[in-house]
């Protein structure tokens, strides 16, 4: 558990230090109670309620209707699960958000009624020296969904447009050559039969700190509180401008990004959960009970801006990925052309080949090509 090691060892006064002056530069203050539980409040002493900062709902949801909803949408999951097997789909779901932005929570939600033979979670570690440059985003391609696999990736290729910028953990270089490249190598993950569909999980920064506090009084949850997350707390506006470019240069029509506002987990949990179902037609569906997500809690990134609308360019809605006919067998789908293997997971041998472009000086756009063909023999 070096998780738990390394949360042990913080310096717990210097951290609450931390939390106490990010808390005065929101202009708050952190309670600390006699039962242990600490929140934020107001100059006058009331509860900040920092949840409802820009949420576009007065009340969370309560645990009873999200507690049916849940159900009802993870009976639907496993239909579509079902649906996938039976027709060889392959579907990657990428979550990604700023730290205690509920991505873990929601995916254990996905999961937790699914037949693990069929659904797996990718979390890697930190890309080792070899797989620095233009190993980045290969190092991913051994994981990729085989054929009837659901996939989620607990943080992504994603990893280096974020933390490992702004932090300083690649180059410059390796910034921009990854920008560069993750537009052709998920359009040509989309071109060879991968669903991709890609949620950021959108946190407010006080509802974030509070959650941060909530980390730190409880043992349990102490494992999740890192130096690294500590630091990204004094460096918001520097993540929120990774965020952007981010944004700008992979929000695209085969892979949109899925905006899903997380101040309110449960309901984040069931409309991440609606909008994934909402793009698939399988067999038995309750379309009565999927409906689609709500707008005002996941959409595109024009529909949920995370900056002002001056600053970002049009992208087309996604595309519903599966047509899958009430006889279990595809349709003609964006699913075409997929790989056929009866393996569980993409051995080394078999995982795609990518060949990363150089970025070009002249402004030119270079061409990547991926291949998952199976090897002769």
């Amino acid at each position: 558990m070096a998780g738990l090691d390394v949360a042990q060892q913080l310096p717990d006064a210097d951290t609450c230090a931390l939390l106490d002056r990010l808390a005065a530069e929101l202009g708050l203050s952190v309670a600390r109670k006699k039962n242990g539980r600490s929140i934020l409040i107001r100059a006058d002493g009331t509860d900040a309620a920092p949840w409802q900062e820009n949420y576009p709902y007065a009340e969370r949801l309560a645990k009873k209707p999200y507690g049916l909803a849940k159900r009802s949408l993870q009976i639907e999951l496993l239909k579509l699960q079902r649906s996938v097997k039976a027709s060889g789909d392959r579907v990657l779901i990428i979550f990604e958000g700023r730290d205690a932005a509920g991505k873990g929570g929601t995916i254990r939600r996905f999961t937790e009624n699914l037949n693990p033979r069929g659904a797996r979670i990718v979390a890697l570690e930190k890309p080792a020296a070899h797989e620095q440059g233009e190993n980045y985003l290969r190092r991913y391609l051994p994981h990729l969904p085989a054929a009837g696999e659901l996939v989620m990736f607990d943080r992504s290729w994603y990893n280096r447009a974020g933390v490992e910028q702004v932090m300083g953990f690649c180059q410059p270089q390796e910034y921009a050559q990854f920008l560069h490249d993750t537009p052709d190598f998920e359009r040509q993950l989309v071109n060879d039969g991968i669903t991709v569909i890609k949620f950021w999980f959108s946190v407010t920064r006080a509802e974030q700190l509070r959650r941060f506090i909530d980390r730190q009084v409880d043992p349990v949850k102490r494992w999740k509180l890192s130096p690294i997350d500590l630091a990204s707390l004094d460096k918001w506006d520097e993540y929120t401008r990774a965020k952007e470019a981010m944004f700008r240069h992979t929000d695209l029509p085969e892979a949109p990004w899925t905006i899903v506002k997380s101040n309110d987990k449960r309901r984040a949990r069931v409309e991440a959960m609606r909008y994934v179902l909402s793009l698939a037609d399988y067999r038995d569906k309750r379309h009565d009970l999927v409906g689609q997500p709500d707008p005002l809690i996941a959409g595109p990134v024009l529909a949920l801006p995370e900056f002002g609308p001056d600053e970002c360019e049009v992208v087309l809605p996604p595309v519903p990925f599966s047509r899958i006919a009430h006889n279990g067998q595809s349709s003609t789908s964006v699913l075409q052309g997929r790989r056929k293997t009866s393996s569980r997971t993409t051995s080394p041998a078999d995982a795609p080949v990518w060949v990363p472009a150089a970025v070009p000086s002249g402004g030119a756009v270079a061409t990547v090509a991926i291949s998952t063909a199976l090897p002769a023999g």
